[in-house]
């Protein structure tokens, strides 16, 4: 979420036209916004009380309106999830995944409970929402009763920095992390919907690649079981968690990989694939709600839980480096389809959309 809103706002800024832009977050520590470009936008701040205590007051109450600490606009954008109190002004809402309603159980209980309890209010309430994925409009309309007319589906684009890296970065960030034997990677939250585990037993099974596995991300929740899982493993000295790698890094830990893998049970819409093409690397993934809509152009879908499947395509690939190369050509031209300045396009679109019907409404 914090990708999409940074990168989002960053190319909002330049396409603003005669529109006023202002950007608004709680900033109780006083940390102000790190490494953000917003030079041609207003900056809203709160600083007298921590964000946390407003939202827990939006959830349980519904109270005190946002407008006490943004400020007034004629429209808003929650690219998060949920509209809380707005007693004026069109609002946008940015709904990434509808996995709270689709596995439950692979989510984090207060999340959980919070987005069940706010989100039909929500999408009752917002002018307009916004998906990354037609994949996901689809789950919102059918899961939600959202009507077709309210929702923009505008696929996210991709950081531009992330492109193939140089032979030396990808030397320096493997002397840095004692990488040196040829690598599998996968990245990603570590939680039970990135379904781990399984990318486990498919390395178990590798018996003709003679290199490693890599899964950089942090912990996130219910995450024991990759835990469990690896140290079950019989090459598990070969498995290495990666955690709080900069961003700076991951074109380098992308690049290095023989081949990028998710088995994500579900994504609305799926960055880490789409960044490894752009970093020169062949990507195979499964279905995965929208994986095979966002990546099916230039990467390798697999069926999902098929570790014979699995294993066979990655030794195959392994095995013959023209065919890697070409899902490595056909991956990179893929992922030069999504462009961050298309998608503020679009979502200055979707801003004009709602201001329009939200003054003929109330007019």
């Amino acid at each position: 979420m914090g990708r999409y809103t940074k990168l989002l706002a960053e190319h909002l800024i330049p396409l603003r036209e005669q529109n006023e832009l202002s950007l608004f977050h709680f900033d109780f520590q006083r940390r102000g916004l790190p490494s953000f470009n917003a030079a041609d936008a207003t900056i809203r701040a709160c600083r007298w009380i921590p964000g946390r205590y407003v939202q827990k007051a939006w959830k349980t109450i519904g109270w005190p309106p946002y407008t006490w600490f943004a400020g007034e606009a004629d429209v808003y954008h929650f690219p998060n999830f949920i509209r809380p109190p707005l007693p004026r002004g069109a609002s946008v809402v940015t709904i990434h995944d509808v996995a709270f309603l689709r596995y439950p159980e692979t989510i984090e209980e207060k999340n959980l409970v919070y987005l069940r309890s706010q989100i039909n209010q929500t999408v009752r309430r917002a002018t307009a929402i916004i998906t990354v994925s037609q994949f996901t409009a689809r789950e919102v309309r059918e899961l939600l009763g959202v009507p077709e007319e309210k929702l923009h589906a505008i696929p996210s684009g991709l950081d531009p920095t992330l492109r193939s890296p140089t032979p030396e970065a990808i030397l320096a960030l493997r002397q840095r992390l004692r990488l040196t034997r040829p690598y599998l990677l996968s990245v990603g939250t570590i939680e039970p919907r990135k379904n781990f585990p399984f990318l486990v037993e498919v390395f178990d099974h590798l018996d003709k690649f003679d290199g490693d596995l890599v899964i950089a991300g942090r912990k996130g929740w219910k995450f024991e079981s990759l835990l469990e899982r690896i140290a079950r493993s019989p090459r598990r000295d070969r498995i290495h968690l990666v955690e709080d790698l900069p961003e700076s890094d991951l074109p380098a830990l992308y690049g290095g990989a023989e081949l990028f893998l998710l088995a994500s049970l579900y994504e609305g819409f799926g960055f880490p694939p789409l960044e490894a093409m752009a970093c020169g690397t062949p990507a195979l993934v499964t279905p995965g709600g929208s994986l095979e809509e966002i990546c099916g152009g230039g990467g390798l879908v697999l069926p999902d839980g098929d570790t014979a499947r699995w294993v066979h395509e990655i030794t195959a690939l392994l095995q013959a480096p023209g065919a890697r190369d070409e899902l490595r050509r056909r991956g990179a031209e893929h992922a030069k389809r999504f462009s961050w300045l298309e998608t503020a396009r679009k979502t200055w679109d979707v801003y004009a959309v709602a201001h329009q019907l939200h003054r003929a409404r109330n007019h």
